[in-house]
């Protein structure tokens, strides 16, 4: 089957830098955002703003909502404003045309049969493994002399690049705002949440990063995964 033609005008339409900017912001928010905040965090006019939001909203890529931002409600209180999140539309587009996600389909319904043992140790030793490895390159790249600071960017960093869009909370945790295995998550929820919590753990080893942990969390919209922060013996 070839690309999706509205998968390809999806991609498009980012190629326009407002537009961009104004999807990676609703993206990377933790909650809803408004016109205005959108229009002063990329700095250009509301209605500009609003125009690219909503365009956003008709190819799918985001949804819109309506809330009272005052939180009152009845005579008085004002309008609904008009908020926007990450739509649930998947844009898949490649050249020439590949389907990996049927073989990690297959790959995962045979290591599920594998024992009663999910995500078993062999899956999650070398997912473990995998994160270390990426951790060990950016720790030799940053520096094994940097300091905890700098190891702290490194490993958001890392995260950004891998596609887990990382959000560091006001509690100083960090929530993981994607999965990027999201279209193997609902078959395989149990396999994939292990898998991306044993990947986490081995890039906190390989970063050196002794001060976080990793653990999960389920929460809708979010990885299962969340790092916080390590309890002190």
């Amino acid at each position: 089957m070839p690309n999706d033609p509205r998968d390809i005008e999806a991609v498009a339409l980012l190629d326009e830098p407002v537009r961009r900017a104004l999807f990676e912001l609703v993206v990377g928010a933790s909650g809803a955002v408004s016109r205005d905040e959108a229009a002063i965090a990329v700095d250009v006019s509301r209605a500009l703003a609003a125009f690219h939001l909503d365009r956003l909203v008709r190819e799918g890529l985001l949804v819109a909502e309506y809330r009272r931002l005052s939180g009152r409600s009845g005579p008085g209180a004002g309008r609904p404003a008009k908020l926007y999140r990450r739509g649930p539309r998947e844009v898949t587009v490649s050249l020439p045309e590949r389907r990996y996600e049927v073989a990690a389909r297959l790959f995962a319904k045979s290591i599920e049969r594998m024992g009663d043992e999910v995500p078993p140790a062999s899956l999650r030793g070398s997912a473990r493994a995998v994160g270390a490895e990426a951790g060990s390159a950016v720790r030799q790249r940053v520096g094994r002399r940097a300091g905890a600071k700098r190891m702290r960017a490194a490993l958001l960093e890392t995260l950004v690049e891998r596609g887990y869009e990382p959000r560091r909370e006001a509690s100083g945790e960090i929530r993981l705002g994607n999965c990027p295995f999201h279209a193997l998550v609902s078959d395989h929820r149990q396999l994939v949440c292990g898998m991306n919590l044993a990947m986490t753990e081995g890039l906190l080893d390989g970063l050196g990063v002794r001060d976080a942990v990793a653990r999960l969390d389920p929460q809708p919209g979010l990885c299962c995964v969340a790092i916080g922060q390590a309890s002190r013996r």
